[in-house]
């Protein structure tokens, strides 16, 4: 009678974690990224009444006879499945594509989300709502924070090669003139437009001219072509002689000659059409514009100059056992001694890709929450009865002496 009591008891005290459990989750069902839990019941010891016995000759084999003494909690786990994705159209709400967790850091301590709703702080440091910072790995592999700052300011880069790519028709009659212009940044950060010109003055030849400063054109340089159409050797206005297709040439332009090293190795001279191309390296000062997520995780910097800068790469986490994970609090989790070591790595290898603009959502099912709830509150109920109903036994009992 006692036995039935305790067990009830046992039953009522499962019951009520489960219903904890479930009251959590649907709190939960709108949390970015939260990931819900399951209570699994197993039974307590057993006392034996009678044991075993095996068959013997005129005699079959007897179960044993054992009264359960109630249940306990088995397991309350975590079910780490990916849920569906919310476009937010924020450029900073970031969710995971696949496996994986964002890594933040507080002090020396890690802790592992899914949960992509980040900010920048007054530093412009990358940061979630408690303000632990995303760790990202820098150009050269080494994880720390992500900083973007919205003011920063591209230094100028002056030019230091041109490149001369395309085509010069071998159809062109002597005295063909053909002219390009192009763009370079100066030492002082200017930019300069020249015009280039390439008069065919041979079979396999073309004169190379620049605009002096004062209108005149002066040649500078003579191409020569081998009979596939390749540049062979080059010479300067001095009469020196380069063999192959780069040569350094100085370009005139109002504040002095600069000198560049010209690139003619994906020049060709064959028949067809002239549209040879003419670009120059160099980046004049540019403002930060925009910033982007990539899926792989690259964290790119675009600047008013056309630049595209990589700031750094989001880190993603792996665990071997990611039921195994802690939770922390505020959608973090930790590392435990069962959830194993992180891998911690880039996106898309062996790992989710990143999803820009977009949060990862509760994985709560209410539906499934709701049928629970009501089979908790029925194992509940059911319990209670065993309680009242050994206590109307026991009454039975205490009335025997009238």
């Amino acid at each position: 009678m006692l036995r039935s009591m305790y067990s009830a008891i046992s039953g009522i005290r499962n019951f009520q974690t489960k219903l904890d459990v479930i009251g959590n989750n649907i709190a939960n069902v709108n949390t970015f990224g939260f990931k819900k839990s399951r209570v699994t019941f197993k039974d307590t010891i057993n006392q034996t009444l009678a044991g075993a016995s095996g068959a013997r000759a005129n005699r079959g084999g007897v179960n044993p006879m054992q009264v359960g003494l109630g249940a306990t909690i088995a397991t309350i786990d975590t079910i780490h499945t990916e849920s569906s994705t919310q476009t937010t159209g924020r450029s900073l709400d970031l969710a995971i594509n696949g496996d994986g967790y964002f890594v933040v850091r507080q002090g020396n301590a890690l802790y592992y989300t899914r949960a992509g709703n980040f900010y920048l702080d007054n530093e412009g440091t990358l940061v979630n709502a408690d303000g632990l910072r995303v760790q990202a790995f820098d150009a050269n592999g080494n994880l720390g924070d992500v900083t973007i700052n919205v003011n920063a300011v591209m230094p100028f880069i002056p030019t230091n090669s041109v490149t001369v790519s395309g085509n010069l028709s071998n159809n062109a009659g002597n005295g063909f003139l053909y002219s390009q212009q192009f763009e370079v940044v100066t030492d002082t950060g200017s930019v300069e437009r020249i015009n280039i010109y390439f008069q065919k003055t041979g079979t396999d030849q073309w004169a190379l001219y620049f605009t002096q400063p004062d209108g005149t054109v002066q040649p500078e340089a003579t191409i020569t072509f081998d009979n596939n159409g390749r540049v062979v050797s080059i010479t300067d206005k001095g009469g020196n002689t380069v063999n192959g297709s780069a040569i350094s040439l100085g370009v005139p332009m109002a504040g002095g000659t600069y000198t560049y090293n010209f690139d003619f190795n994906q020049l060709t001279h064959v028949s067809g059409a002239n549209d040879a191309i003419v670009t120059a390296d160099g980046v004049t000062e540019g403002q930060l514009e925009s910033f982007s997520f990539g899926p792989r995780g690259e964290i790119n910097a675009v600047y008013s100059n056309g630049s595209v800068v990589t700031l750094g790469t989001l880190a993603i986490a792996k665990f071997s056992n990611p039921s195994g994970l802690m939770k922390a609090g505020g959608n973090l989790f930790q590392q435990s001694l069962n959830s194993g070591t992180p891998n911690i790595g880039v996106p898309g290898d062996g790992r989710g890709t990143i999803m820009s603009s977009a949060l990862e959502m509760s994985n709560v099912d209410l539906s499934e929450e709701f049928t629970e709830m009501i089979v908790a509150q029925r194992g509940f109920q059911a319990n209670t009865r065993i309680i009242t109903t050994s206590d109307e036994i026991l009454q039975e009992l205490v009335n025997l002496k009238r």
